[in-house]
């Protein structure tokens, strides 16, 4: 019986480990866009999608949030699309569809049934190469912008956090500010800028486009070639972002919030690229200390001595740096300063001791975990295949990226601790309610 119990695991393991490899193929065309595409056949779906090599840190510093805009804006219409038809025609069609903005990119998708596979490439060549681009179109989505600011960012409690922490951290790379941006410089933007931006950035040699699901390759690049390869391709983009200077001693900051009754603490370190190794040894750190009611922070402050209400570490990752932050809650009359030393006595302890065996089987299952996860539907693949060809340089980290979790050491745990989350090298932020 325990024979065939092992042998069953044994199937069942290589089974998993077969369906998490995602085979692709990747081309470009000759006006600089990259292609890939990935067949899968088991259910009659299809992803379009298009990600362009452009967020909030490609911005004039008196013009931010113009890419998060660009996000709302390319929903308007284009020369065939028209003003206000562009949801009706994904819902219409069985669709749906979104977009997504960063620091570092901005992401159109659609997922429709696979016979409509050709309406979302239509649609997306239409967004590239024909938007409509007017003072109409602009001036409404200006206010969807306000609103969206002051619904997720101005009236929610806790809301400028990012946009202190960026702001502190960042002194002189366009992480600096947020990704949505400052209304003032939209409202102050002329026509003519908003149609130099997207000239600049929405052009196929900017861009890849990714077309997974139940597809027919042939037929597909066909289609590819109809729709996209006519594109003109754009002027080349440099990109020569400012290098930051190390932090070598803790900066002590202070800021209000209108929306909030209890005080936060923010502890918030700058840290390598999603791209290194570093990176990922950290979140590793992150969920450690923070990841569930099991973990070490939530445990002992939270469970334990009843001293936060809420405490979270968390690895905000991107392509040119990184920003590490634990952030508190304090419950009755603990003090800010106190739940920090909590804070740091855990963190010095994984900076001096290696977590235990057990811990790391632990983290090595939720990464497992997360690595199928994110490749557990078509639209999760499509966008995947975009980001690590994009950002990380490296396509098939699809596939291979979880053996570089599984690599990472207790050890290797342990030194980028001590390497990159010490007192003198990071802001503390007292984040207070604002006084009447």
């Amino acid at each position: 019986m325990k024979k065939i119990v092992l042998a069953l695991t044994l199937m069942l393991c290589g089974l998993t480990f077969y369906a998490q490899q995602v085979k692709f193929e990747e081309y470009d065309l000759p006006n600089g866009l990259h292609v890939i595409l990935h067949q899968d056949n088991s259910a009659p779906v299809v992803a379009t999608t298009v990600m362009y090599h452009v967020g909030a840190k490609d911005e004039n510093p008196d013009r931010t949030g113009f890419a998060h805009f660009f996000e709302h804006l390319l929903f308007e219409g284009t020369e065939n699309i028209g003003r206000g038809e562009w949801f009706k025609i994904v819902s219409n069609n069985g669709g749906q569809n979104n977009a997504t903005t960063s620091d570092d990119r901005t992401y159109y998708y659609e997922v429709f049934p696979s016979n409509n596979l050709e309406l979302g490439l239509w649609m997306e060549s239409e967004r590239m190469l024909h938007p409509i681009i007017n003072q109409i179109g602009v001036d409404t989505q200006n206010e969807v912008v306000k609103e969206e600011k002051r619904l997720r960012v101005d009236n929610q409690p806790y809301g400028k956090i990012l946009e202190v922490v960026k702001k502190d951290i960042f002194k002189k790379h366009p992480y600096r500010w947020t990704t949505i941006g400052s209304m003032d410089h939209l409202d102050a933007a002329t026509l003519d800028e908003f149609l130099a931006f997207n000239k600049k950035y929405y052009v196929p040699n900017n861009a890849i486009l990714v077309v997974a699901g139940n597809i027919e390759v042939d037929k597909t690049k066909k289609m590819i070639a109809d729709y996209f390869g006519s594109i003109p391709q754009g002027e080349k983009i440099v990109k020569n972002f400012p290098t930051e200077d190390p932090i070598t001693q803790t900066i002590n900051s202070k800021a209000t919030d209108p929306n909030i009754q209890i005080p936060a603490i923010i502890t918030a370190y700058r840290t390598p690229s999603f791209k290194t190794r570093d990176a990922r040894v950290l979140d590793m750190i992150s969920t450690y200390l923070s990841d569930g009611k099991s973990s070490v922070l939530y445990k002992k402050l939270v469970d334990e001595k009843k001293m936060a209400l809420q405490v979270l570490a968390i690895n905000l990752s991107q392509e040119d740096y990184s920003t590490y932050i634990v952030f508190g809650l304090p419950m009755g009359g603990t003090t800010l300063d106190q739940i920090v030393a909590e804070i740091d006595v855990e963190i010095q302890k994984i900076q001096t001791d290696l977590i235990s065996e057990n811990d790391y089987q632990k983290l090595q299952n939720k990464f497992e975990n997360q690595f199928v996860n994110s490749n557990a539907s078509i639209a999760g693949i499509a966008g995947n295949l975009a980001t690590f060809h994009m950002l990380y340089g490296d396509t098939n980290l699809i596939n291979t990226e979880i053996e570089i979790y599984r690599s990472i050491t207790r050890e290797e745990i342990r030194d980028v601790a001590k390497k990159y989350l010490n007192a003198n090298q990071r802001l503390v932020l007292e984040y207070l309610p604002e006084s009447k």
